[in-house]
């Protein structure tokens, strides 16, 4: 449970720190151990506007412990389960090499599926869970059994109804399946169908990605935008476009596969800078500079660093104003992904850069999705028109993939008209203020019941630290049978000792819902206090005695 030490950066603290060497011009860093919280910046600061509060709290030591000692357990057991496996004294169920090819390097066996068969199986009952409706603050589950401990799976042909839906990004509750609010939409269905059958290039650009374009741009305040049709893709395929051999990318250590798959198509010099630190990606930016690229020693043809709004496993926000000063003191390009921010923080919900009260310009490459906030699929890339007009040439994605269909597209925009208020109402800011204070309420919650939860207090996906990898499964199941569906992360998806169940909050969750989900998360806490009341007596027992 909560510990009083706290965490800057991603590293772990005890009582004092050093200050931030960027940070000479009076912006400080306080950490200490006030109820396990780090303050970045001050209410009045020339880079922060107002406090700026994350938590990474320690978890006590002898959790770590346990939660090697629990993955040692397993790892023996699959160890042994294997060796029976391989004399036939159990069935095997794993994929298996030809005797035709046993002379081969083998294609299977390896650490990854030995994780994966002896461990990753006896909870993988948590994940792929068949949803049937709408993915709401609830949800209709399909019921799925399994008779040989997770292998595979039969459906009883029952459903779970109104299951609270704590996982998916349904930030500002626009999936949705109220008439009225389509409206819109199936008009657009019933006059261009579903598919367009061609790329941006060829027959693939309608007058409906022209209108949706235009209204990103002119929701984010920036010349010009481009959409495209997965948000996977818009980074992975975009990046290629704008850095390659001779550029180095300077990149978050807990970046999305997404930005790590692009970086890496890219053929650029990839560097990793620690989880918002700012002495780390100063220290890559000086030494960029210094000494340019390796052997031949010229300059970079491009520097780019690549940060996110908010980071989805971890819950905390980008250092946005320190990342542009040292971006604009090195001369650096600045591409931010905003997948999880843009609609959830925010006064008007657009995304960190209003959230530090920064202007649009500061960002040369501002990324996002629609797949969250509102409700639909794709993401964008905007910025200067000199950008969105090259990326329309040199995009993979604008040259071979198939453009967004129209529904889509109309949906995007029926969401976003609503945050701007074109529709005639004041409904979009409502949400973007209702997901405010169902997020301060639940990490408050939470907080107050003694949890260790990690990330900004401002930002909707919540990581709530379970430590030990039984309690993943059982976590989930037990969530499941009092109707609450959550997503559980393990290793190696987070380090070994952090294993999460990650909360997302909407603003379509009533106070209810978060009292239910509080009240029962509350009972879920197994394991651990039976070792804090153990320490607790022995501590009381001794202080006995000395009296």
């Amino acid at each position: 449970m909560a510990n009083p030490s706290a965490v800057c950066n991603g590293h772990l603290h005890h009582h004092h720190q050093k200050q931030n060497n960027l940070l000479k011009s009076g912006i400080y860093k306080k950490n200490g151990i006030t109820k396990g919280m780090k303050k970045n910046g001050i209410s009045n600061g020339t880079l922060y506007k107002k406090t700026f509060i994350e938590h990474f709290e320690q978890a006590p030591m002898y959790v770590a412990v346990l939660t090697f000692l629990g993955f040692g357990v397993g790892t023996v057991f699959g160890y042994l389960r294997d060796f029976m496996r391989a004399w036939g004294l159990e069935k095997r169920n794993v994929a298996a090499e030809r005797e035709q090819q046993k002379d081969f390097v083998p294609l299977y066996q390896d650490f990854e599926n030995f994780y994966t068969r002896n461990l990753y199986m006896r909870i993988r009952d948590n994940w792929n869970r068949p949803i049937c409706s709408v993915p709401g603050p609830q949800f209709d589950l399909m019921e799925r059994v399994t008779d040989d401990y997770n292998w595979t799976f039969r459906f009883t042909g029952r459903t779970i109804k109104n299951v609270i839906n704590m996982g998916s990004y349904n930030y500002l509750g626009f999936a949705e399946t109220d008439v009225n609010a389509l409206k819109t939409v199936t008009i657009e269905l019933q006059k261009y169908g579903t598919g367009i059958c061609s790329t941006r290039q060829e027959m693939g650009t309608l007058d409906k990605h022209v209108e949706l374009e235009k209204l990103v741009a002119k929701f984010l305040g920036v010349e010009d935008a481009m959409v495209f049709g997965m948000g996977f893709a818009t980074n992975s395929m975009n990046i290629p476009a704008l850095v390659g051999k001779g550029c180095l990318i300077l990149s978050d250590e807990l970046n999305h596969t997404s930005l790590v798959l692009g970086a890496r198509l890219s053929g650029a010099t990839i560097r990793i800078f620690k989880h918002n630190n700012m002495q780390s990606l100063e220290k890559l930016l000086r030494d960029a500079i210094i000494y340019g690229q390796p052997r031949s020693r010229r300059a970079w043809r491009k520097i780019i660093i690549l940060v996110e709004g908010i980071y989805s496993m971890e819950g905390s926000i980008v250092r946005l104003p320190e990342i542009v000063l040292l971006k604009k003191k090195y001369k650096a390009y600045l591409y931010l992904d905003e997948a999880h921010s843009i609609g959830a923080v925010g006064a008007t919900g657009r995304g960190v850069v209003e959230y530090f009260g920064m202007s649009p310009d500061d960002v040369d490459v501002l990324m996002g999705t629609f797949t969250k906030s509102f409700g639909a699929a794709g993401g964008y890339i905007a910025g200067k028109k000199d950008l969105v007009d090259f990326l329309r040439t040199h995009s993979h994605s604008a040259v071979y993939a198939t453009s967004m269909c129209p529904p889509v597209a109309e949906q995007i925009i029926r969401a976003m008209k609503c945050l701007m208020g074109l529709d005639g109402t004041t409904q979009g800011l409502q949400r973007v203020r209702q997901l405010g204070k169902n997020t301060r309420y639940f990490r408050r919650r939470l907080h107050e019941m003694g949890f260790i939860i990690y990330g900004n207090d401002d930002s909707p996906v919540v990581p709530l630290l379970l430590f030990m990898p039984g309690k993943i499964g059982a976590f989930a199941r037990r969530m499941l049978k009092k109707n609450i569906g959550v997503v559980v992360v393990g290793f190696p998806a987070t380090p070994i000792t952090e294993s999460r169940a990650r909360f997302c909050v909407s603003a379509a969750h009533t106070r209810e819902m978060l009292d239910t989900l509080l009240l029962f998360t509350g009972d879920q806490d197994m394991g651990v206090d039976l070792f804090k009341v153990l320490l607790s007596s022995i501590r009381l027992l001794k202080i006995h005695r000395e009296l």
